[in-house]
């Protein structure tokens, strides 16, 4: 193996379930609020600086099984995804995968903690796979998850300040 391979862990010998992290905030609003104000995947863009125009399918909601469209940005670049719900427990659990179940990509999970007279709100986001897709290296891929773990705390203060204010 050659110092530069060394250096950026060959693909396949990486594994994506060390790519994933969960972060919190505390918001002011009952657990069931916040649920709604989450599974409403319209709203999304209004927290999250990547995420833009997400619509569920014409007639589905937030329940299991459900398809969703959306746009993302990132670094310049701007594409279309597709992703289904894998959980929808009201007021408790908020999930779905990129991609869909059967062979998604990251999934992306909301959990809703009752505090006081508000919710601890945990955002979390896991590759799933590995896809040349995010990147091909365990520097590419790190960038992305810290990325992704920035536009994380951006989405959760935004969540918090827009509850607020509303």
């Amino acid at each position: 193996m050659s110092a530069t391979t060394s250096q950026h862990d060959l693909f396949e010998a990486l594994d994506a379930s060390a790519f994933a992290f969960t972060r919190r905030a505390w918001v002011d609003a009952a657990p069931a609020r916040v649920y709604d104000l989450v599974s409403d995947v319209s709203a999304i863009g209004r927290w999250s600086p990547d995420a833009t125009d997400v619509r569920f399918d014409q007639g589905a909601g937030p329940r299991v099984g459900a398809w969703f469209s959306g746009r993302n940005r990132r670094d310049g670049r701007e594409w279309a995804t597709r992703s289904q719900v894998v959980r929808a427990d009201h007021g408790s659990v908020f999930a779905f995968v990129v991609g869909g179940a059967e062979d998604g990509i990251v999934r992306w999970s909301w959990t809703f903690h009752p505090q006081g007279r508000g919710t601890v709100v945990e955002q979390s986001w896991r590759l799933l796979r590995l896809d040349p897709v995010l990147g091909s290296t365990r520097g590419d891929l790190d960038a992305l998850r810290d990325h992704m773990t920035n536009s994380v705390e951006a989405t959760l203060i935004s969540l918090a300040q827009w509850i607020a204010e509303d």
